[in-house]
């Protein structure tokens, strides 16, 4: 069984591949995520929409997940680092802060919350 940071680690890998199949299969019914300036969303069908205008594609390069564990079988995963990519344009970008928040029940990721500096990075140029 995998611990909690492993679950965050495989199911962030799988959505970096964009491979959405492998990726929904670490979130539990009912999950939700929230990224900057957008309201809840609960498929990930919406994420890759809402992201397609804002870049090509990111990688997270990562500096350290901090997991603290709950009664039962639930765990709060954190995970920290920066972001590198290509905006619509081609243009490459890298060393954006982010921080991911997981919240697990058993194996299963049941909210994410996200924030970084992607906004404000791509406002600058």
């Amino acid at each position: 069984m995998q611990t909690p940071s492993e679950t965050v680690r495989a199911y962030l890998d799988a959505m970096e591949k964009r491979d959405i199949d492998t990726a929904q299969s670490f979130l539990a019914d009912g999950f939700t995520m929230r990224f900057p300036g957008t309201p809840p969303m609960t498929a990930l069908s919406e994420l890759v929409a809402w992201a397609a205008p804002r870049y090509r594609f990111v990688s997270k390069t990562y500096d350290g997940y901090d997991t603290v564990e709950g009664e039962g079988r639930t765990a709060i995963v954190y995970c920290r680092g920066t972001l590198s990519g290509e905006w619509p344009d081609g243009t490459a970008f890298s060393g954006i802060r982010f921080i991911d928040r997981f919240e697990l029940s058993g194996a299963r990721i049941t909210r994410q919350d996200v924030w970084n500096d992607l906004a404000e990075t791509k406002a600058k140029e």
